[in-house]
């Protein structure tokens, strides 16, 4: 079974990632061009966007009705670029997992590592679905609503006069496109990321599966020596190639969530607006606490690593079976610890913080 699958498969809907079967010069050439597209996309509606931000925006409202799906579609952007310039960079950690020693031989190894691959699917697919349903939500509310006004679904500053019911109809169809096309981009990313962070945990499990049997097999030994300098290698990796990418997510999912609590205390939003805005917010948390709920995960997991050890039957063992095991045991007691930028842990402390501070911003915002 492929690691990672379907991220792969999203990856490719988004432009990021070309299929392995594209190897002729024509299909190298469509892909890279639906990959411009894609680009384009995303990047002209941020733009107009900013621009409404920059030229026409002059009071309170009109700012957080902006600047909401501004923030949006900017790590959008972000996460589009990192995915891009990552490319060897993601095809390398995928050698990492599918090379030895990382990669299962047993059976048993076998099945530790599609439980953990099932797990990632199925929760990747579960957030699709969010993201997708608050998409679909904004599409229909808006159709519902401003089309009928001739009212664009979001603010947005055009170097032409859309006034026209063919060239509104096109600005409008844009909107609704790269809005779809950004989130299947944060699903991607999201689900890359998050992925590797559970693949690390199902490295550290599949250690413990082996030092269960170094008793009975001390060629073993050697190998979870080596698979274990490669876990805390792999997770360095992750961590240096996305920090800008998660860094990011960490200052615009705080910002979001305080212009949404700004958003709610309007009077004058309808009902439908209104689930709108929380199934649009409960995305933006979802995105952030996946990151640390599983970055929490590889800590605790890496950690008890070193009780792992100490359950073994490890005092009828030789004594160089004993220094390699006491060196496991020693570089495990710093568990992985990931960071965005070095600076904010991802782990669930950091996820009540984000809340806190986005309440507190809350709060400064409205008494402005």
């Amino acid at each position: 079974m492929q690691i990672l699958d379907l991220t792969f498969r999203i990856l490719m809907i988004c432009g990021c990632w070309m299929p392995d079967t594209w190897t002729t010069p024509y299909k190298r050439l469509v892909y890279y061009v639906y990959t411009i597209f894609i680009m384009l996309l995303v990047h002209s509606f941020m733009l107009s966007q900013l621009m409404d931000l920059i030229l026409t925006v002059d009071n309170t409202d009109d700012f957080t009705d902006n600047f909401y799906m501004l923030l949006a579609m900017f790590v959008s952007c972000c996460k589009m670029l990192t995915l891009l310039i990552n490319r060897s960079n993601i095809a390398m950690l995928i050698d990492i997992l599918v090379r030895k020693p990382c990669k299962p031989v047993q059976s048993d190894e076998i099945e530790i590592q599609q439980k953990f691959d099932k797990h990632v699917q199925t929760n990747t697919l579960w957030y699709a679905f969010f993201v997708e349903t608050t998409c679909l939500c904004i599409a229909v509310t808006s159709l519902l609503t401003e089309f009928r006004k001739k009212r664009l679904t979001f603010r947005a500053w055009l170097p032409f006069d859309y006034s026209s019911s063919s060239l509104f109809r096109i600005v409008y169809v844009h909107q609704l496109i790269s809005l779809t096309a950004g989130s299947i981009l944060h699903i991607a990313c999201d689900g890359l990321i998050c992925g590797f962070l559970v693949h690390i945990c199902c490295q550290i499990e599949i250690i413990e599966c082996r030092l269960r049997k170094v008793a009975h097999d001390r060629n073993i030994l050697r190998q979870s020596v080596l698979q274990h300098d490669n876990i805390f290698k792999f997770a360095n990796l992750v961590n240096e190639k996305f920090r800008f990418t998660i860094i990011i997510q960490f200052i615009v999912s705080t910002l979001v969530v305080c212009f949404n609590l700004f958003q709610f205390t309007k009077s004058t939003g309808l009902k439908a607006q209104y689930m709108q805005l929380i199934m649009y917010t409960g995305c933006m948390l979802t995105q952030i606490f996946f990151y640390c709920w599983y970055g929490n995960e590889v800590m605790l997991k890496s950690r008890y690593l070193v009780n792992c050890i100490f359950e073994m039957e490890w005092f009828g063992l030789n004594k160089h079976t004993k220094q390699s095991l006491l060196m496991i045991m020693r570089r495990s007691s710093k568990p992985i610890e990931l960071t965005s930028a070095y600076v904010i842990s991802m782990n669930l402390d950091s996820f009540v913080g984000l809340l806190k501070t986005s309440y507190s911003a809350y709060n400064i915002l409205k008494q402005i």
